[in-house]
């Protein structure tokens, strides 16, 4: 069961679920509405647009896990935290998190099942809880939930901005100013859907705020650590692309600029996770060592600046 306390008036019931728990997808909360899974104020509602008013109380009832057909596959994890309750790894480049069309083996949800064999379901589904989701080719820090506990208290960290993200990012150029925070709306690219881009949220963008800071100059490429306050898919590469300084490698956002140096991918990684622990209640750093890549690229720079 799920518990949920409407802190400020919101839109309708199936938004406001999906705002809260976005490991669900729309149309599976829209069916537990229907199903008379979900009640207000302990009465049952399976009207997906009723307005939610301050004070509401939502309890969600989770169907029994439903099995998947994943085979779990055995793959060597980077574990930089693991106890009963969540797992924290450094994910390596060119690791899928989820299985997709045209991943669908050897991603990193086939690992978490061969290594967490007796992994409770997730939200009514037999998978691991990722809580938080890197690109194919960006490296880093990645929290997984191993219980339905971790995943809402993990979630509602990113959420109300508890948790911190920081990462680190070689960028083309170097920025005029020695920090800044970029505020720009995202949403899917109008003109081609496998790309993220600035979109007014009244066309659907979604509210997404980055801070920089520069960490150190190399001639024309710059060190800078990112810090997030929102989540959203490619938000670190789509805003420095805005403010004019793509990250170095990022061919989609990047303009395919040249280095003369082979990278696997952009050079973004998710340096450091720091969130409180769902049922310790002590706070969790977990600091994640760039790859060998990034580094080789870092020394590069720094010979030719």
């Amino acid at each position: 069961m799920i518990d949920l306390q409407v802190k400020q008036k919101a839109d309708r019931l199936d938004r406001y679920l999906s705002e809260q728990l976005p490991d669900f997808s729309r149309s599976r909360l829209q069916k537990l509405i229907d199903r008379g899974q979900v009640k207000v104020n302990d009465c049952v509602c399976q009207l997906k647009k009723m307005t939610l008013q301050p004070g509401d109380r939502i309890t969600l009832e989770l169907p029994p896990v439903e099995p998947i057909d994943l085979i779990p596959e055995e793959m060597p994890l980077d574990i930089l935290y693991e106890d009963e309750q969540i797992l924290i790894i450094n994910k390596p480049a060119g690791l899928v998190v989820h299985p997709s069309a045209g991943h669908e083996t050897g991603t990193l949800v086939h690992g978490i099942l061969a290594h967490c064999p007796d992994l409770k379901g997730i939200g009514g589904e037999q998978r691991p809880g990722i809580v938080h989701r890197l690109d194919k080719d960006t490296t880093g820090a990645l929290a997984i939930a191993k219980t339905d506990t971790a995943l809402y208290h993990l979630q509602a960290q990113l959420k109300d901005k508890t948790a911190r993200r920081d990462y680190l990012g070689i960028v083309h150029g170097s920025p005029s100013s020695e920090s800044g925070t970029v505020d720009q709306p995202i949403g899917r690219h109008p003109g081609d859907r496998q790309k993220m881009a600035i979109v007014p949220v009244e066309k659907g963008g979604r509210a997404s705020i980055t801070h920089w800071q520069v960490q150190e100059r190399l001639g024309n490429y710059t060190l800078i650590h990112f810090q997030l306050e929102t989540g959203r898919t490619h938000q670190i590469r789509v805003h420095s692309a805005f403010i004019g300084h793509p990250l170095v490698g990022d061919a989609t956002y990047s303009r395919n600029r040249s280095l003369g140096i082979n990278l696997s991918g952009q050079a973004l990684h998710a340096w450091r996770l720091r969130l409180e622990h769902p049922t310790k209640k002590e706070w969790i750093e977990a600091i994640a060592p760039p790859p060998p890549e990034f580094n080789k690229l870092l020394q590069v720079l720094r010979q030719r600046a």
